[in-house]
């Protein structure tokens, strides 16, 4: 099987960049392009909120988080896959699992690349990771997390 793009969908947690060796190792196997994909948590419930939360301020929100996660973007490619990889950034709005999902298609994604648990994981097997691998139509290849084990 020939690996033309692979997909790295990250939290900008250090668990996620676990799954960065692997990333590299596959690029410089199979000169392949790196696709890396973070997605913005969708705000669904505004009314709930305390106060006023108009449709201007989720919007306004949504820009914040989109201009941080570019930044956090360009940090990342810039330390990990700066050594001549052809990477692509992207951000979408939406659950997480679905939205990888959906890009895994759009994109003809070959190979998934995924830390196990994210940011907040305390279990072993997030449920994004977890949604991911029984769902996606191409190979997801899940990077263990082991918690720290203090002496």
């Amino acid at each position: 099987m020939k690996i033309k793009k692979i997909l790295w969908p990250t939290d900008f947690s250090g668990n996620s960049e676990k799954a960065i060796p692997h990333i590299q190792s596959l690029t410089k196997l199979y000169d392949a392009q790196v696709h890396v994909l973070y997605v913005i948590q969708e705000i669904a419930h505004p009314m709930s909120w305390y106060g006023d939360a108009g449709e201007m301020h989720i919007h306004e929100l949504i820009k914040q988080a989109k201009n941080s996660a570019r930044k956090r973007l360009d940090q990342i490619c810039d330390h990990y896959m700066g050594n001549g990889s052809l990477y692509e950034k992207h951000i979408a709005i939406g659950d997480p699992a679905q939205e990888i999902l959906t890009f895994i298609k759009a994109q003809k994604i070959d190979q998934v690349v995924m830390a196990t648990r994210g940011e907040k994981g305390h279990f072993q097997f997030g449920s994004v990771c977890e949604k991911v691998m029984k769902n996606s139509p191409v190979p997801v290849t899940a990077i263990p997390i082991f918690p720290d084990i203090a002496a």
